[in-house]
């Protein structure tokens, strides 16, 4: 069968007993980076005891995931196969599904081990209160596109989770202050590693602490949900309507509450000012 196995995404500490037993039964290895997968488990040989056998390395990556599954056949998987990723759970921002869903559809059998996941321990160190909230993983990286799935999150009743890489985020801290500068943001760095660090504040105030060497390192960041945002009614169009955007962005956030044309809500804007 396969089992998917998540890995510890800082702290080698937060590896389970299941997934040590898991891997010293292991026959097949399927991972991101080969090389990530067998320093891993030589590092859990020589700290948690972990004896194991495997000596078949596959790569399964986002850039040959669907290759890869066109050649497997359902015998591949008469053998303890397990698929991990470099760091933190198969299938959430990381690959894995197509290999699930190919198993579905060949009735190949397989378990998922619960495990590491970045975005529920930033949650849960977050303080908001909310029980629901939107995970969305990591933004497009530029364009239009960029700037329009970041409004269209912005619009969410609950609080939305991003991942951010650090190159990126000050960039996002910008967009954050330019759209959302009411929102508050939690940042959490590098998470169960040696270095991790909370901020919370407004996205103004993150930029003034989070500057120089403290913006390396994996981020997620946790922004609020506006203003009755969370509540049962979604954002009206005249709260659209005072967001500090441009006409032509502003009318297609109209047009998507409304059910009305762009065009019909850009008009209408213009009319108002």
């Amino acid at each position: 069968m396969l089992t998917l196995l998540p890995t510890p995404i800082g702290n080698i500490e937060d590896i389970s007993l299941r997934a040590i037993r898991v891997l010293g039964a292991a026959d097949v290895i399927l991972c991101e980076d080969t090389r990530v997968a067998k320093k891993l488990l030589r590092l859990l040989s020589e700290r948690h005891g972990l004896v194991h056998h495997v000596t078949e390395f596959y790569s399964l990556h986002s850039h040959n995931e669907s290759e890869f599954i066109l050649n497997l056949t359902p015998d591949f998987f008469d053998r303890n196969v397990v698929y991990m990723s470099d760091a933190g759970m198969p299938c959430i921002s990381d690959p894995g599904a197509l290999l699930v869903e190919w198993c579905q559809l060949h009735e190949v059998a397989y378990t998922v081990l619960p495990g590491p996941s970045a975005f529920a321990t930033a949650y849960a160190a977050s303080g908001f209160l909310q029980s629901h909230f939107t995970f969305y993983g990591f933004l497009p990286h530029k364009g239009r596109e960029r700037e329009s799935a970041l409004e269209q999150l912005l619009l969410e009743r609950w609080p939305v989770i991003l991942y951010e890489a650090p190159h990126r985020l000050e960039k996002l801290l910008n967009e954050l202050q330019k759209i959302a500068a009411e929102r508050t943001v939690f940042a959490a760095k590098e998470i169960t590693k040696r270095h991790e660090r909370f901020f919370k504040g407004t996205p103004e105030e993150l930029k003034a602490q989070i500057t120089g060497p403290l913006l390396k390192g994996e981020w997620v960041l946790v922004i609020s949900a506006g203003e009755r945002m969370g509540e049962s009614s979604p954002i009206t169009q005249k709260e659209i309507e005072t967001l500090d955007l441009p006409p032509r962005q502003k009318a297609k956030l109209l047009a998507k509450a409304s059910g009305r044309s762009v065009k019909e809500c850009y008009e209408d804007l213009v009319k108002k000012e």
